[in-house]
């Protein structure tokens, strides 16, 4: 390369012991003769800047600036010096860029701000900021002095290479060279504080600029209070915004917000708060409630937010329509979501290879996989090739409506296109293996993934174990959890979970406490659903004692209960015929607001009231149960049936059911 070269020839001549003119080209077909030098015409600058800029190849324009280096015909300016980096900064040949300084330097020609800032510029468009800041801090070697826009692009550089320490340092050299910080340095040192968790020091600067004769502009204020949010601290964040001019990037880092932290009504009062401050929301504001809407299941709400974007002349963008088809699916409403489609067709929006995939999720999420198909090659006639994201989500469909063709004929698919599998792909298959019983196969492909590089995971394991408990095969899902280890994996909560459910089914309570306490001794923690895996099968087993130690031991380690497992508390009482207990129970824990008692609690009561008092007795509860807002289903009916049968006074009971079931409908 000739830069290398010249470099070369650099070294050797200012080594050499003669005193010798230095030459700069390195060209072995330039004649150098003096006579040939005397023919050349003189070139004006602007002829040499034209040249300089409108060659196509940079090889070619070095050669013609080292070709005319030390002709007669030109001298070299500060000016195509400049262009000469600034075209080799395009190209990233920093090496290039440097060597050019150097020969400035011997020629006497000092480097000017502009021209700096363009070195600085190249060096860090190819991530080399500390070299870039090496090269700064001898800028008095190329006559140029250090401004402000140098400072803040190294600070910049520095920031989104995440190195603070650095940043600090600059800036402290900055303010010794008596270089004045603008708006635009002070932004940058507020965002290097939010990314390294510092919000408070961030805040406090943020409020002192003013003082220090610079006022902050909207990047200012909205950096600080965008991280304030995403730390949690949105009402301190939305104190801070009142001492500012309201604007439609601080609106919207509020609203970004309270979303997150699902306080919607609060983000849906900033929306109109925004109108009436004359402060237009844009379409990330839109956006933003829609989508957090939609997550949450109402998309009712989301839609008509949705349709206040037209009344406000505010466009969607894709985001805004993948958002609400993603909600409509979430919540199992198809036809909603389709309409969304539908809408954003005939509106004119080309979808994205994101909102493709997010149809085709929703579809194949909900066994609509005629439907995911025809969305699949709607995507290849207009362009968009399935990536392993788009092939893993019609694998999984299949797989979980049972479709072993359609899953194979998918991988089949995925592997000719040249699309690698990865792990959670083939998870998927081996879900749709083991839903057909095929578990010796779906044991060879777990071992298949090993031999391609690509190791199974605890959620693979997971969902093996799953299916061999749930067909009884829990001896050998044992020897797969034991096995996990070769892959290097561990089991957790949900392995011993599903592997719990078989074996309280197959096996029975005994051998399910043991597997809990294996599960312990592991440090494996058990989560809700392992507690009220086994608390179903101890209840129903009438066990009120362990049913009773198990919930003490999870409230202690900080497993709160809910429905069920109060639930299964009443049931217990209720089956073992301590039926008061069972109400007390109940009525405590209703009058203490930790949870109302719904169909199922009731029902437990009246089927032990019904066993150990008759129904007759039943009618009571059931009137508390309607007074109180709940009322019966089949479940509690079929209870009251079975009671009316046993009942020893069979006549009287036929009438006082005929009663209750008039009284209540």
């Amino acid at each position: 390369m000739y830069l290398k070269e010249g470099r070369s020839l650099l070294l050797s001549l200012r080594n050499s012991r003669k005193s010798l003119p230095f030459v700069l080209n390195t060209n072995p077909h330039l004649n150098l003769d003096p006579q040939n030098e005397r023919s050349h015409p003189i070139l004006k600058e602007s002829q040499v800047l034209t040249r300089l800029e409108n060659e196509p190849s940079i090889s070619i324009a070095l050669d013609y600036f080292k070709s005319i280096a030390n002709s007669k015909s030109f001298k070299h300016t500060v000016l195509t010096y400049r262009t000469m980096i600034r075209r080799l900064g395009d190209e990233g040949n920093v090496d290039g860029i440097q060597y050019l300084l150097h020969q400035m330097k011997l020629e006497g020609l000092h480097c000017n701000p502009d021209l700096f800032v363009n070195v600085i510029n190249s060096f860090v468009k190819v991530g080399l900021s500390e070299q870039a800041l090496k090269l700064f801090y001898r800028i008095d070697e190329f006559g140029c002095k250090p401004t402000v826009k140098m400072y803040n692009l190294l600070l910049d550089a520095l920031l989104s290479e995440n190195r603070f320490e650095m940043v600090s340092s600059t800036y402290r050299i900055m303010k010794a060279d008596r270089v004045e910080p603008n708006v635009y340095t002070y932004n940058i040192l507020l965002k290097a504080m939010c990314k390294n968790n510092r919000v408070d020091a961030a805040r406090k600067l943020l409020l002192q600029m003013p003082d220090k004769g610079c006022d902050p502009d909207v990047v200012s204020y909205t950096t600080v209070i965008s991280c304030m949010c995403n730390l949690g601290k949105v009402d301190e964040a939305k104190e801070l915004s009142t001492r500012f001019q309201p604007s439609v990037p601080m609106y919207n880092a509020l609203i970004n917000g309270f979303c997150k932290e699902e306080r919607i009504q609060e983000a849906m009062k900033l929306l109109n708060q925004m109108v009436e401050d004359g402060v237009p929301p844009n379409v990330i504001t839109y956006s933003t409630v829609i989508s957090s809407l939609a997550d949450r299941g109402n998309v009712e709400l989301a839609l008509a937010v949705f349709c206040k974007m037209f009344v406000r002349n505010c466009t969607p963008n894709l985001h805004t329509f993948s958002s609400l088809i993603k909600g409509y699916f979430a919540y199992g409403r198809c036809h909603g979501a389709l309409d969304v489609w539908n809408r954003m067709i005939s509106e004119g929006f080309e979808p994205n290879f994101v909102v493709y995939n997010t149809l085709l999720h929703g579809l194949a999420s909900r066994g609509r996989m005629e439907e995911a198909i025809s969305v699949f090659n709607t995507m290849g006639r207009y362009g968009w090739s399935a990536n392993i994201t788009t092939y893993g989500t019609l694998i999984d469909g299949f797989a979980k409506s049972g479709d072993l063709i359609g899953s194979s004929e998918t991988w089949n698919k995925m592997i000719n296109s040249g699309c690698v599998p990865n792990v959670v792909v083939y998870t998927s298959m081996v879900d749709a293996l083991c839903r057909n019983s095929m578990f010796n196969e779906a044991h060879c492909l777990i071992e298949s993934m090993a031999a391609e590089n690509c190791l199974p995971n605890t959620v693979t394991f997971n969902v093996f174990i799953k299916h061999l408990a749930c067909r009884g095969r829990t001896e050998w899902a044992v020897r797969v959890l034991d096995g996990m280890g070769r892959y290097g994996c561990s089991p957790n909560a949900t392995t011993y979970n599903e592997l719990l459910v078989g074996v309280l089914k197959s096996e029975g309570v005994k051998q399910g406490i043991d597997l809990f306490k294996e599960m312990e001794e592991r440090g494996i923690m058990p989560n809700l659903l392992t507690y009220n895996s086994i608390l179903h099968s101890v209840s129903r087993a009438g066990m009120v004692d362990i049913a009773l130690q198990l919930i003490g031991k999870m409230v202690v380690l900080g497993n709160k209960p809910d429905a069920f497992t109060f639930n299964m508390v009443i049931d217990a009482y209720s089956r073992q015929g301590n039926v008061d207990t069972a109400i007390r129970v109940m009525e405590g824990l209703s009058s203490g607001g930790k949870w109302s008692p719904d169909s199922v609690a009731y029902t437990n009561i009246l089927w032990g009231i019904c066993n150990e008092f008759g129904v007759e007795k039943a009618s009571s509860g059931l009137e508390k149960m309607v007074e109180s807002g709940v009322f019966p289903n089949v479940a509690t009916w079929n209870v009251l049936v079975r009671g009316l049968f046993t009942s020893l006074d069979h006549v009287g009971s036929v009438s006082l059911f005929g009663d209750i079931i008039s009284d209540n409908g």
